[in-house]
């Protein structure tokens, strides 16, 4: 591997998270808190000048493969959320800079866990901060770049890779910028249409933009102690069909502008993720009726809470911990699997599940017919044995990840399973909402400074989808060839 075209592609982020912190200095100036946002400017001052000095490490042939590709990214992603964790800390909003890591990692990663128990304590600055880390980890910091700038031509595949979510990165176009170009602006326009319809609806417009932040980037930051609870049901709704969009694979936006129908009706993934919201909304609406005064407020929390937990938002319109165990064990699993691939939705994502019930499928009917060898298809197309290894290999990987997490967060918190699990759970497929003591009105400031660093491994290990951050430990990593 070439140290010198990691430490290149590092000098890129942090002079592009340089420009990323002027937009919240704008917000703070305009709302007059001048203090904070000269700390904001001196912030993006010192990510400018250290960009630019670990730019000049530059390599002559700027070949990335795909060893630089996943140091790049999990490193980037690292030096990303030290940087933004900084103005938390100098501020003194968050003093604690173990708590402003996680906060940040947490909005980078879009998780959407938290350790404050007082959201509206928070400037208007250290607010959109918070929810426009979302924004930005939401579709990914390396897709936007990639969008803006031709860093490494046609290597750049190999940062897509490492930071895409999904069992395979598929270009919608030959060139690499412009399949980021494109996905990045299709995000742009969803965010955009959201915002505008919670200020129609009668929000400010702060409020719009943050909260819709959290939205298409599936995060779950909100600027209200509450969640959304103290939102209007229509604006409740409006934020509930964004969630439903943003965790949709953005490939079948790309086929509908086309107007590939036939493309979209072949999209199992697709079909799958729409089945799963529709049936458990039903499934946890006849659950818990009753508990709400008319049908139509228990199915809107039905319907939120599950295309909440499912697009990995985490974003809450009631107080789920007192359902009863049948719907909460439904959020359970549907915190588990996620959303699409190629979304901004965390999770083992549907399309890996599809895959392993048909390899599943497949292998009952070589026990029953061993002379039959049917392949399996997705999307009517032949699954190749790369991608179907590499499903398998996640999935070992995914489980055995989350079980020793659960292991290391539960050292000196003696905490319920339930709590242990879904904490675990929540950090690892980025979703932020758990249950019983990290659940609705409650944070994760309860654990010791140890289990927050272990949950932030796995919301950084989660977003880059384990192989990227999980390479770094591996000595054969790091050699020259």
């Amino acid at each position: 591997m070439d140290p010198y075209v990691v430490i290149y592609v590092i000098g890129w982020v942090l002079q592009f998270e340089a420009v990323f912190l002027l937009v919240p200095v704008l917000v703070g100036l305009g709302y007059r808190e001048t203090r904070f946002a000269l700390l904001y400017l001196a912030v993006a001052a010192v990510c400018l000048i250290t960009g630019t000095v670990l730019k000049l490490s530059k390599n002559r042939k700027k070949e990335l493969y795909i060893r630089e590709g996943f140091a790049s990214v999990a490193l980037a992603w690292v030096f990303l959320s030290i940087f933004g964790a900084i103005p938390f800390v100098l501020t003194g909003e968050i003093p604690s800079f173990t708590n402003a890591l996680f906060e940040t990692i947490s909005g980078f990663t879009k998780t959407g866990a938290s350790i404050l128990s007082e959201v509206e304590s928070l400037s208007h600055i250290s607010l959109f901060w918070r929810s426009f880390t979302h924004w930005l980890g939401g579709m990914g910091v390396f897709m936007l770049i990639l969008a803006v700038l031709p860093m490494l031509g046609d290597h750049s595949i190999n940062l897509m890779r490492a930071e895409s979510a999904g069992p395979s990165v598929e270009k919608l176009f030959p060139k690499v910028r412009d399949t980021a170009l494109l996905t990045y602006s299709l995000y742009v326009l969803l965010t955009i249409l959201g915002t505008v319809s919670l200020v129609i609806s009668g929000l400010n417009l702060f409020d719009s933009s943050t909260l819709m932040f959290g939205t298409v980037g599936t995060g779950g930051f909100s600027v209200y102690n509450d969640s959304v609870v103290s939102l209007a049901p229509a604006q409740q709704w409006i934020i509930a069909i964004f969630m439903t969009l943003g965790a949709v694979n953005y490939t079948a936006y790309y086929y509908l502008i086309l107007r590939r129908f036939r493309a979209i009706l072949d999209f199992e993934e697709i079909w799958v993720y729409f089945g799963m919201i529709i049936v458990a909304t039903l499934l946890i609406a006849g659950n818990i009726h009753g508990y709400y005064p008319s049908a139509g407020e228990t199915f809107r929390h039905s319907y939120f809470m599950v295309t909440s937990i499912m697009s990995t938002s985490g974003f809450a319109t009631t107080d789920f911990n007192n359902w009863p165990a049948f719907s909460k064990s439904i959020m359970l699993i549907l915190m588990l699997i996620g959303g699409c691939a190629g979304s901004t939705a965390g999770g083992f994502k549907i399309s890996r599940l599809v895959i392993l019930i048909k390899a599943i499928r497949k292998e009952f009917r070589s026990l029953i017919h061993p002379e039959e060898h049917k392949k399996i298809y997705i999307n009517k197309e032949t699954l190749s044995a790369e991608t179907l290894r590499s499903v398998n290999s996640f999935a070992a990987l995914y489980f055995v990840t989350l079980f020793i997490s659960i292991l290391l967060i539960s050292i000196g918190n003696n905490f319920d399973f339930m709590t242990l699990f879904s904490s675990a759970s929540t950090c690892m497929n980025c979703v932020g909402i758990a249950f019983e003591k990290t659940g609705y009105g409650c944070n994760f400031d309860i654990y010791s400074g140890f289990a927050k660093y272990v949950l932030m491994l796995d919301m950084i290990a989660g977003r880059l989808e384990f192989f990227p951050l999980l390479a770094l430990f591996f000595p054969s990593c790091w050699r020259k060839y």
